[in-house]
């Protein structure tokens, strides 16, 4: 690779206590001699100033990858962000990247403001008719029939992409070294196969569920198949439950989403090629579990875990938050967030959380963007926005109620503060479930959810100190690493530039019938 630089990460220098200059009597060139050497040892003998080509996903999912993306640019990488026109999340214009704009006929629904919280109305409308097989099926229509469309949706960029001549050979001219995606949406890997480029995934969900189930063995004895929220201390019944959803996530992939892209693969690449085949051909599987939170299970050489990559040091919090938490003197606060998803609550179950919190001595810091609910107390402060990683941070905070999305969790681990959930959507079931099996959350379920048995919920938390003593342990261990999780995102991905991939991590089976 022509292109060498060296690089302060500034991660590295962030999490990581490099230098403590003592006095004046260390000269200006030993200090930078130190520091070169310090660094050299953490990243390497150099740091490749490469080319990257991102596709990410829209939503909560840019999260992640924009911080993945600042922090390689702060290394001095060039990275080239694929956004559509109508893209929410993913601006145009931004310090840290370069984008590349693509227009499609129509927006992918998930990139619509509003979809999550549309979608979460539709569910709660179905789960409050029973665990009826008519409402299991009207579910799984519903869900299938959006899946279905996101996907189709999310095909057509590679078919602009393609068409577009110029654009590939742009592409091409540009010389990239790797192609970093998340493969929630997988457009990014036929990209990648027509380019010829290693590719990178930052994973936790694929096309079929959660990333493993795609690249490692799988056994439904005792790991927990996506979609069904159970431990991995399964009775008969429930590893029959856990097979049947195996076997269902299977079918939805193949009959559903697949397709999409299967077309696809015919068109541009020939009957030699498999969709299938290109998606378990990662180089480098960048992760996002820590098995301290996961449950335990096999898992593959070419996989790098980076569980709470995301979180960091607290930073100080502005005047008027600090006043309204010292303010709570020995009872200390609650901090309570739902995200956008609270906007598709009926104000009726909000009513009823705003009761039970107005009847507890605690504060409470609540994110609640819509109209206040009904029954609000003294003690309740509604912001639109809050530093969520500072608040958690903070000594007086007691709980945090979370709808359980994997950011919150991951960082409400980190900092060793006990959860009451509320899951809604997708895999916040499972999230909350991991956390109570390890005794550091409890759950109330939304569609049930009532003043009386929130606050049993919270005071449980509160008073039962076991939920907190987990959590601190669970903390604990979460912090013990040789490394943090963002380095070794950033590792890895630049292990593949230097290397132009890792085919000697990733096994042939994937390539079995």
């Amino acid at each position: 690779m022509q292109r060498l630089g060296f690089t302060f990460p500034e991660q590295t220098l962030e999490f990581i206590p490099l230098l403590r200059f003592k006095g004046p009597s260390m000269g200006f060139n030993q200090g930078v001699l130190l520091l070169l050497a310090s660094t050299s040892l953490l990243t390497g003998s150099g740091v490749l100033a490469g080319k990257i080509l991102v596709f990410p996903v829209d939503g909560s999912h840019w999260v992640n990858m924009n911080l993945l993306i600042q922090s390689l640019h702060s290394r001095g990488h060039e990275v080239t962000v694929v956004r559509t026109a109508t893209s929410w999340y993913v601006k145009e214009n931004a310090p840290h990247y370069r984008s590349l704009t693509v227009t499609l006929p129509g927006a992918i629904s998930i990139e619509e403001e509003d979809f999550f919280v549309t979608f979460l109305v539709k569910m709660l409308a179905i789960h409050k008719e029973g665990a009826s097989i008519s409402g299991f099926v009207k579910f799984y229509w519903e869900m299938l029939g959006t899946l279905s469309n996101i996907h189709r949706q999310a095909s057509l960029l590679a078919v602009e992409m393609f068409e577009n001549k110029t654009l590939m050979q742009s592409i091409r001219n540009t010389q990239f070294d790797v192609v970093l995606l998340d493969p929630g949406l997988p457009v990014g890997v036929l990209v990648a196969h027509e380019l010829k480029l290693p590719t990178v995934f930052n994973v936790r969900w694929i096309t079929s569920g959660e990333g493993h189930f795609v690249v490692a063995p799988s056994p439904t004895s005792y790991v927990p198949t996506s979609g069904y929220a159970a431990s991995d201390k399964m009775n008969f019944a429930q590893r029959v439950k856990n097979t049947f959803h195996y076997f269902l996530n299977t079918c939805i992939d193949r009959f559903i989403v697949c397709p999409h892209y299967d077309r696809l693969v015919d068109r541009y690449f020939g009957p030699d090629v498999k969709f299938y085949h290109l998606l378990q051909g990662a180089d480098i599987w960048l992760m996002r579990v820590d098995f301290v939170f996961e449950f335990p299970r096999p898992t593959m050489p070419n996989i790098a875990y980076i569980g709470g990559f995301q979180s960091k040091p607290s930073k100080p919090l502005s005047s008027e938050l600090e006043e309204f938490v010292q303010s709570s003197g020995e009872h200390g606060f609650i901090l309570m967030s739902l995200g956008t998803l609270v906007n598709g609550l009926p104000i009726e179950i909000t009513s009823e959380i705003a009761a039970a919190f107005s009847q507890i001595p605690q504060k409470v810091i609540w994110r609640h963007a819509s109209a206040p609910p009904n029954n609000l107390g003294n003690n309740t402060l509604l912001v639109k926005w809050m530093p969520q990683n500072d608040l958690l941070a903070h000594p007086k905070i007691k709980a945090f109620v979370a709808h359980g999305g994997t950011n919150g969790i991951y960082e409400s681990m980190y900092h060793g503060v006990p959860i009451v959930g509320i899951p809604l959507l997708f895999d916040q079931f499972e999230n909350i479930l991991r956390l109570e099996a390890r005794g550091a959350a409890k759950s109330v379920d939304a569609t049930k959810l009532t003043r009386e048995n929130f606050m049993e919920a919270i005071q449980e938390v509160l008073q039962n100190p076991s939920y907190r003593n987990n959590m601190k342990r669970l903390s604990a261990l979460h912090r013990d690493k040789p490394m943090h999780p963002l380095e070794t995102a950033l590792y890895w991905i630049e292990f593949v530039m230097r290397h132009k991939g890792a085919a000697h991590l990733r096994t042939e089976s994937y390539k079995m019938p």
